[in-house]
């Protein structure tokens, strides 16, 4: 029969066990040797003066009305900036999952 404490250091022993997941160098995605992202409202051309000439400029969609307003995109290497008008209304990086809308709703467990 296993006593106590036996039972106790060999569940301890079990549960300090972690594996380790290792990301291979150069699979992080490069955002042109800065971490940050273009913050809303900023305009294009403080965009351009922050991270220099986009790798491509789409032509602006919409425009036909007021309630349609012209929304433009600009593409970096690991980002892309959306504008609407002259500012920026979001940016964001294709691999990275979406942020959390609704956290207040979720429960750890």
């Amino acid at each position: 029969m296993i006593k106590p404490a036996a039972l106790l250091s060999l569940l301890a022993v079990m549960t300090a066990h972690a594996e380790q997941l290792v990301m291979p160098t150069g699979s992080q995605p490069s955002v042109s040797g800065t971490a940050s992202l273009p913050d809303k409202g900023e305009s294009m051309q403080a965009v351009n003066r922050q991270f220099g000439e986009p790798r491509q400029r789409h032509a602006a969609a919409g425009g036909d009305s007021p309630q349609h307003p012209p929304i433009t995109r600009w593409d970096y290497d690991g980002f892309s900036v959306f504008f609407e008008n002259q500012h920026v209304i979001h940016a964001v990086r294709p691999d990275a999952p979406a942020p959390l809308a609704r956290r207040d709703g979720l429960s750890g467990g």
